[in-house]
């Protein structure tokens, strides 16, 4: 992975949606070796932050300065209710093309048993739990070059074994000089991480008397 001590700047960084701001305008800065956790409450624009930082939305104001490319894991796990835990990884793989994803060369089943899903690796997508979605969905996480992510409540719908599997592959991920920018809802949260904070205030303004 290509380590670069600056990872990731914005500034006063805002976006509208029907001429009105979604949230306040946000500042921060983030270095290889973080992790920066986006907390607020539900509507106020975390999602859409990470959208932008992806490169999915266009600012309305500020400046975003990532002179790297990102992974952009959305709430939503990418799987294909078609195919099984394998097939959906290979596919994964081949459609990323990074330097480690050659499907022929053992990593996928190394990664179907580092993510807990070997029992289930045949299945189809369409059979799997929540969670077990949510578990073949990181599997990118593990074979992607990228040095920044951006994760959309990765802990929604991880039992406690899960969550650990997630802190244990963000902590390598740190620790080999990536960067992550995190959000979450509620008490869902690394644990044992020194990390930057980032609360999003909405931007919208409710009047009262005004039509619900």
């Amino acid at each position: 992975m290509p380590i670069n001590s600056h990872m990731l700047s914005i500034s006063g960084l805002s976006f509208e949606r029907y001429f009105e701001r979604v949230f306040e305008p946000v500042s921060f800065d983030l270095a290889a070796g973080s992790l920066l956790l986006v907390t607020g409450a539900n509507g106020c624009g975390k999602t859409t932050l990470l959208r932008l930082l992806a490169g999915l939305l266009e600012p309305s104001e500020g400046e975003i300065h990532c002179p790297q490319q990102a992974l952009y894991a959305g709430h939503n796990p990418a799987i294909k209710d078609d195919l099984s835990v394998e097939e959906n990884i290979r596919f994964w793989m081949r459609f990323m093309g990074t330097r480690k994803s050659n499907p022929g060369n053992g990593l996928c089943q190394q990664i179907i048993e580092e993510i807990g899903l070997a029992p289930v690796a045949l299945q189809e997508g369409r059979t799997l739990s929540a969670g077990q979605r949510k578990r073949c969905s990181l599997a990118r996480l593990l074979f992607c070059d990228e040095a920044l992510w951006l994760l959309d409540e990765p802990y929604s719908n991880l039992d406690h074994e899960g969550i650990v599997m997630l802190d244990r592959i963000l902590r390598a991920h740190l620790d080999a000089g990536g960067a992550c920018v995190m959000t979450t809802h509620g008490s869902l949260r690394p644990e044992g991480f020194d990390l930057q904070e980032c609360h999003m205030q909405s931007g919208r303004h409710h009047y009262a008397g005004a039509a619900a």
